[in-house]
């Protein structure tokens, strides 16, 4: 099933944004290790920064670091790899145009940076561990940011022109990494031949990234994954945005009931009582997404989305079997539901009927 919508902005109040930490500029690499968002005071000026793992956005819950920052009234910035390879033994991802795209919808600010040093995994004789961001390239673009008076798309466009330069960097420090380590990388020659093509452009970028978002997106749609507890149909989302440019995602899960589409994003916990707060923030911002939808079609056939964050378990799920503190965070989710305009299921029932009155 292919689903088609458009989004002309973003409306939404978030309610589960964690309390974050404040650091002082001179503080960024103690920040960064300590801390997956936090706010930083640089000049006399904030900003809400949140950093990437890893630039495959299935890793490390980058989408509730996101998330987090997302009730700060100023400038929010999120820090994306170009690249990260963890060795032969170990996964290696590229930055995709669709994150780009996705941040400049949220009002992200996007640094483009990469990994400057490593050290050898202790598990694995080819593989690396415990990356360190290049700071000083990150300090630089932040006292450019401060001062830039434009848009976080315009900031985001110009940092796609760098993506070439900075993923030659990143390629350069695996191998020095490699050489240094005695440790084997992932191909260094089909590396190059991606950060050739980068090279060319903004226009190369975009139009690699969606040749592989649209196959990602196709081998997504008919792949269940374990954590998923799911019972409707999988779907093709096609997002097009106010400038033309598109969004490639799935949508777990598709019911179709007269005019209305449920549009169902599933998080699923074998051994908890509720799937972990990062697992739902994830969901939260495909919950952005979905109720800012409109024109949503499937062909030519108009519908009403109805979107639904559905949160299954292995174990029966009782509100008895929860701390207060998972308690507090479903009540706050209730109200994100009820302010923002869609629906919580837990194991397929309602979350309002599920707590217990205050």
């Amino acid at each position: 099933m292919d689903v088609l919508a458009k989004i002309t902005g973003i409306k939404y109040t978030p309610f589960l944004c964690r309390s974050l930490n404040l650091y002082n500029i001179s503080e960024l690499e103690s920040a960064l290790n300590k801390d997956s968002a936090f706010i930083l005071n640089v000049q006399n000026k904030q900003l809400a920064l949140s950093w990437w793992v890893s630039p495959k956005r299935t890793r490390s819950y980058p989408y509730a670091r996101v998330y987090d920052t997302l009730n700060f009234q100023g400038k929010r910035l999120t820090i994306i790899p170009i690249l990260k390879d963890e060795g032969k033994e170990g996964d290696r991802d590229f930055l995709q145009w669709d994150t780009i795209s996705l941040m400049s919808l949220l009002g992200i600010y996007v640094v483009i940076s990469y990994y400057k040093s490593a050290e050898r995994s202790s598990k694995y004789k080819h593989k690396i561990t415990n990356q360190k961001f290049d700071i000083q390239h990150i300090e630089e673009e932040i006292n450019n940011l401060l001062s830039y008076q434009s848009d976080a798309l315009h900031w985001n466009l110009s940092q796609v022109e760098k993506v070439g330069q900075i993923a030659q960097k990143a390629l350069n420090t695996y191998q020095r990494i490699s050489k240094t380590l005695d440790i084997e990388m992932h191909s260094e020659e089909t590396a190059q031949k991606r950060i050739d093509e980068l090279l060319k452009g903004k226009d190369a970028f975009m139009k690699l990234s969606r040749e592989l978002a649209k196959k990602a997106q196709s081998r997504e749609s008919i792949t269940v994954q374990p954590k998923e507890r799911l019972s409707g149909t999988k779907a093709t989302l096609t997002i097009k945005n106010y400038l033309g440019g598109y969004y490639f995602f799935t949508c777990d899960e598709v019911k179709i009931e007269e005019e209305k589409i449920y549009l169902i994003e599933g998080k699923h916990s074998k051994h908890s009582a509720i799937p972990s707060i990062d697992d739902i923030k994830d969901g939260l911002l495909k919950m952005i997404l979905f109720t800012n939808l409109k024109e949503v079609k499937i062909g030519a056939v108009k519908y009403t989305p109805i979107p639904i964050l559905k949160l299954t378990t292995d174990i029966k799920f009782s509100i008895n079997n929860l701390r207060k503190s998972q308690i507090d965070n479903l009540r706050l989710l209730k109200k994100e539901a009820e302010v923002n305009g869609f629906q919580v299921l837990i194991n397929n029932k309602n979350l309002s009927l599920l707590l217990p009155k205050e």
